[in-house]
């Protein structure tokens, strides 16, 4: 009888396990365990579409990290809406930290051509230090 609980619970706990890791990656970015630093979600454009639209929650000093891959020349825009209103913001850095023409570290919105191909980095998080929880959603466009 024991073993039979055990592997009940056993097959239980995976079935848990299973579930928050498919919920954590459809949802959003994951969060790195005992304050690693886990790799950024790739943003992938569905075939024929030119834009992909990504939801998530940050919480105090979290960030969530997405990398998508550009060609010079490309143009992308990129819009992120946030409740509470403006309690995330987000910041593009290109292949080889090349100068995107970003006048703050802090934005909301952009549109701009892609200087280099390769791939580039967004990093949303929360604009104060204060304790605090932000949903957002980032839409990505590029052509």
């Amino acid at each position: 009888m024991k073993n039979f609980l055990r592997l009940r619970f056993a097959i239980v706990a995976a079935a848990v396990s299973l579930l928050l890791l498919v919920a954590g990656t459809i949802d959003g970015p994951m969060f790195a365990q005992g304050g690693g630093k886990a790799e950024p979600l790739r943003i992938e454009f569905r075939r024929g579409s030119t834009n992909a639209t990504l939801t998530g929650r940050i919480k105090d000093q979290q960030e969530a990290e997405y990398v998508f891959s550009g060609r010079k020349g490309q143009k992308v825009a990129i819009k992120l809406i946030s409740s509470p209103r403006r309690s995330s913001v987000f910041n593009l850095k290109g292949p080889e930290d090349v100068d995107l023409g970003l006048e703050f570290d802090a934005n909301w919105d952009y549109s701009g051509t892609l200087p280099r191909s390769g791939d580039y980095l967004i990093v949303v998080a929360r604009p104060t230090a204060d304790p605090g929880l932000s949903s957002y959603r980032l839409t990505v466009t590029i052509h």
